[in-house]
This record gives C-alpha cells, structure tokens and sequence, in this order.
C-alpha cells in the first residue's frame, strides 16, 4: 500500500512540476489527483466492507 502511495506521490509531484513549465499541462495533474482520490474512496469501501464481515463472523464465534 505505501508504495502505491509513494508511486502516486512521485507521479503528482513530477506532473507539477511539468505544469509549472508548461501551464496548459495542468489537465494531467487534475486527473491523477482525481483518479488517486477515487482509489482511496473504493479502498475505504472495500476495507469497510472486509471489517465488516470479519467483526460479523467474529462476533458468530461462541466458546
């Protein structure tokens, strides 16, 4: 997970970088900022989603 981060990271701060000595570059950027925030969403979902049913299954658990 945190080199998926890291790669996003490096790829915005690159992508400014370009925006800076090209400003009609600024698309590129807003897209993977977009695309980058849509992931953490579904990531969330999906964790969500898994805690969920692991506290459901063990909460089923009895002794």
């Amino acid at each position: 997970m945190l080199t998926v981060i890291a790669v996003l990271w490096t790829h915005i701060r690159s992508n400014v970088a370009q925006m800076r000595e090209d400003p009609e570059a600024g698309y590129s950027t807003e897209t993977v900022v977009v695309t980058a925030l849509l992931v953490a969403l579904a990531l969330a979902a999906i964790g969500t989603v898994i805690y969920n049913k692991v506290t459901a299954k063990a909460a089923g658990i009895s002794l």
